[in-house]
């Protein structure tokens, strides 16, 4: 006998816009705790988006972290980043940068490979990376200007297929979606570098998914439910692709988390926003994206007519 795992009841009938302005306000205090955050803790930059000097080494025996701090401190080069990652014997040192061009750099990483050695024995040096000022100012620059564009070209793939009022809606989700994960970065000081702007963007792409689907069945049962009410046919569409958005959201999961604890300090904090980008967005698609199109008042007679719809059959 098959056995078949069933993770969301099928069909279910959750009324989800009873709750639409409890989470719509929940979204905003999100949006803005967020927003406060950045702007007051700020972010964790990693070097390759604030510059400096980061040294990969591998010590003989366990690592004394202590001495090895205390050897660079003595160097007097600024806040020093020591981190045990990897194996047992691996670690990570982040150096600010220094005053000086890449010569001064490459010296600077000679004077802490002497203080080490001096301090705990041969030390093996698997990377020395340096990144300059003017290459971390483009890598920002690109990197806000990717999630930027991605969010717009989001918005005109939604308003050509479906209504505005369903492009108006997604747009809010997808900046809550990655609003909310600088704040929880911020918040918890994690290191953020170009590995989780490459996460925001995966998340994003996969938010976007999940509302596209919740939007084809909503545009289905406009033309099937001609005189239903709207806030009754959201909640009947969402209750339609429950069952979908829980089975793959739930799969995902099962791969992100397996990184998530067993991936190694490397992949915590993009798999963390991995993570983060699966509940957020199953969440700012029920609660954002769908209540946007009551609160704008969603012309039924031109979302019916506009393309055909694309039948998203319910998971059962």
């Amino acid at each position: 006998m098959a056995f078949r795992l069933k993770l969301a009841p099928s069909p279910s009938h959750i009324n989800f816009m009873r709750w639409r302005h409890v989470g719509f306000l929940a979204s905003a205090l999100l949006t803005t705790l967020s927003l406060v955050l950045v702007l007051t803790l700020g972010l964790n930059l990693g070097i390759d988006l604030k510059g400096g000097l980061m040294i990969e080494a591998r010590t003989q025996t366990s690592p004394d972290l202590g001495a090895m701090r205390a050897a660079i401190a003595a160097l007097d080069l600024g806040e020093v980043g020591l981190q045990q990652f990897g194996g047992e014997r691996d670690v990570l040192i982040r150096l600010p940068q220094q005053p000086g061009g890449e010569a001064a750099q490459q010296e600077l990483a000679q004077q802490v490979k002497d203080a080490l050695q001096a301090a705990v024995g041969q030390v093996e040096y698997r990377r020395v990376e340096f990144v300059g000022p003017q290459v971390s100012k483009e890598l920002i620059v690109d990197g806000a200007l990717a999630l930027s564009l991605a969010i717009a070209a989001m918005l005109g793939y939604i308003w050509i297929r479906f209504e505005w009022q369903f492009g108006i809606g997604t747009t809010l989700a997808l900046v809550f979606d990655a609003v909310t994960t600088l704040g929880l970065f911020s918040l918890l000081q994690l290191e953020f570098n170009l590995p989780i702007i490459a996460a925001i963007l995966t998340t994003i792409g996969y938010s976007m998914n999940d509302k596209v689907v919740i939007f084809d069945r909503v545009r289905e049962n406009l033309r099937k439910y001609r005189a239903m009410e709207l806030s009754a046919l959201l909640d009947h569409s969402i209750n339609d692709t429950l069952a979908r958005t829980v089975n793959t959201s739930f799969t995902t999961l099962i791969a992100v988390l397996a990184l998530l604890f067993f991936g190694g300090d490397v992949l915590r904090e993009f798999n963390l926003a991995m993570t983060w980008g699966v509940f957020i967005g199953t969440f700012s698609s029920m609660y954002i994206a769908a209540p946007t199109l009551l609160y704008l008042e969603l012309n039924r007679g031109s979302a019916q007519a506009t393309g055909a719809a694309t039948p998203v059959p319910a998971t059962r």
